[in-house]
C-alpha cells in the first residue's frame, strides 16, 4: 500500500468514526453479501469502530449462492464482527400474494433490494445503530442501484471510489481472495453478472467516467456515449425528492 492510499483509507475511517459519534449511535449495521463492495465497507467500519460495534447481516434469497453466504460468514469471522443470516424469502412470498402481482427479474430484484434495506433499518432502529451503505461511485453514476434499496443508507464510506478503487482498497486491507476473484453480481437471479447486464466491463466504465468528467461530460467514443446516456437517464436517482412550492 502506498502512502496516498493509506491516507485515503485513514480519511474513510475518520469519517465513519465522526459520523457514528456525532449521531449518538452505538454502532453500525451493514449488509454483507459476500461481494467486494460490502467487504470493503465492512472492513473499514471494523477498522474505525472495532468489530464488536459492527453488526453484519446477510440477507439471502432463494437465488443466493452458498458460496456468497460462506464468503460473508468467513469475512465477518476474520473481521471479528457480529454476523447474522436472515433469509428474505418469506417476505418475497408475501409479496407474491399481492393483488395484481407480476414477477420479472427487474421487479423482483427491486423488491429484494428494498426489503433488504428495510430489514437493515429495523435492526439499526432496534439497536440504536446507523446503516452503512455499500455503493461505489461507478454504479452510483450509472444508476445501477435501486432507489430506497441499496442506495439508501445513513452514510456511504466508499461512494467516492470507482470500482477499480474498491478493488485497490480491498487488496490493501486484505479482503479474502475468494471475494476478490469472483465476478461482480447483485445476485438478483441465477447466473446474474453485473457486467453482462450492463453490457460493458467495469474497466471500460471507469475509464469512460473519468474521461467524461475531465471533458465536461462530452463523449468522444461509443463507450463514452453509452455510459453518458446511462448517467443522464439515471439522474433522478442522484437527486433528493423535490418539494412543492407552497405559494403555488
Amino acid at each position: 500500500m502506498n502512502d496516498d492510499r493509506g491516507c485515503a483509507l485513514g480519511r474513510i475511517e475518520q469519517m465513519i468514526r465522526y459520523t457514528v459519534w456525532n449521531s449518538g449511535a452505538t454502532g453500525v449495521v451493514i449488509g454483507v453479501s459476500g461481494g467486494v463492495d460490502s467487504a470493503v465497507a465492512a472492513a473499514m467500519c471494523c477498522r474505525a469502530l472495532s468489530g464488536e460495534n459492527v453488526l453484519g447481516i446477510t440477507l439471502p434469497s432463494a437465488v443466493t449462492s452458498d458460496g456468497d453466504i460462506n464468503d460473508a460468514v468467513e469475512l465477518c469471522r476474520l473481521l471479528g464482527m457480529r454476523h447474522e443470516i436472515v433469509t428474505i424469502e418469506p417476505m418475497l412470498d408475501a409479496y407474491r400474494s399481492l393483488p395484481g402481482y407480476v414477477e420479472s427479474p427487474a421487479l423482483l430484484g427491486n423488491l429484494m433490494a428494498r426489503t433488504r434495506m428495510a430489514l437493515l433499518y429495523y435492526y439499526a432502529n432496534r439497536d440504536n445503530r446507523l446503516v452503512c451503505g455499500t455503493s461505489n461511485r461507478t454504479e452510483y453514476m450509472l444508476g445501477y442501484t435501486t432507489k430506497f434499496g441499496d442506495n439508501a443508507a445513513d452514510f456511504q464510506p466508499i461512494l467516492h471510489l470507482y470500482k477499480r478503487g474498491v478493488y485497490e482498497a480491498a487488496r490493501d486491507i486484505g479482503v479474502p481472495a475468494n471475494i476478490l476473484k469472483k465476478p461482480p453480481s447483485a445476485g438478483l437471479w441465477y447466473g446474474q453478472r453485473d457486467e453482462d447486464e450492463i453490457g460493458l466491463s467495469y474497466a471500460e466504465i471507469d475509464e469512460a467516467l473519468v474521461a467524461l468528467e475531465a471533458n465536461g461530460w462530452k463523449d468522444e467514443n461509443s463507450v463514452q456515449e453509452k455510459v453518458l446516456a446511462m448517467v443522464k437517464k439515471s439522474r433522478h436517482k442522484r437527486m433528493t425528492p423535490s418539494l412543492l412550492d407552497s405559494t403555488l
